[in-house]
């Protein structure tokens, strides 16, 4: 198992440090890569998507909750994604299951446990938590949203993302490099495939899906 490489995403360097002792005994050191942002995760996949795992932090800049995993899972869909996170609702741990994630490791989890649920993973199983199986009907609901959600492009997931951080259409034009227009039809697609009527009502359902009680 020395030999697979894993790579870990998350915006703070003590966690990330956390994290790579905890599995210093599963992983070489030089097998251990770091991104502390999407867009440095997107850099290095782009270069070289040769790795066994991921381990994606849900909040940090240029991932908005879950649609960060769905853009991840859709840009490269060969590598596995597991969700370490200080979110433990339970409708986001199976939603993230739903969207993709081979698994889903709350960071109050013992270094022991980590350790357990990465190997689980690299065996080829789901690994979550017992509390992902409890459901509401609300659940429900956000779960048939988050499939919605799944069904966008890359690209269109970015749109989204950036839609959440309030930016107008030629701010997101600027940072993707390409035409107001074309991000004006990217808008129009997202709003019909979450079936929705404007982009409040897109970044709402956005929020929806990853538990949060202000949508």
């Amino acid at each position: 198992m020395a030999e697979r490489r894993v790579l870990i995403v998350d915006d703070h360097p003590l966690f990330r440090d956390a994290l790579k002792a905890s599995l210093s005994t599963t992983f070489a050191p030089d097998r251990i890569g770091e991104a502390g942002s999407l867009d440095q995760l997107n850099g290095i996949l782009e270069k070289d998507a040769d790795y066994d795992l991921v381990l994606l932090d849900l909040k940090m800049p240029g991932v908005q909750g879950l649609s960060g995993l769905v853009y991840l899972r859709a840009q490269f869909p060969a590598v596995p994604v597991v969700i370490v996170s200080g979110t433990e609702d339970p409708a986001v741990i199976r939603r993230a299951l739903d969207l993709g994630a081979s698994g889903y490791i709350p960071k109050s989890t013992s270094a022991e446990q980590i350790r357990k649920a990465v190997g689980v993973v690299l065996d080829g199983d789901i690994w979550a938590p017992e509390a992902a199986a409890q459901i509401s009907e609300r659940d429900r609901e956000n779960d048939e949203l988050a499939r919605r959600i799944a069904t966008l492009t890359p690209q269109q997931v970015r749109v989204l993302m950036m839609l959440r951080e309030g930016l107008l259409n030629k701010q997101i034009a600027f940072k993707l490099n390409v035409s107001e227009a074309t991000i004006k039809a990217h808008v129009s697609a997202i709003l019909q495939k979450l079936d929705v009527d404007s982009r409040t009502q897109a970044v709402i359902a956005a929020g929806r899906i990853d538990g949060d009680a202000s949508a």
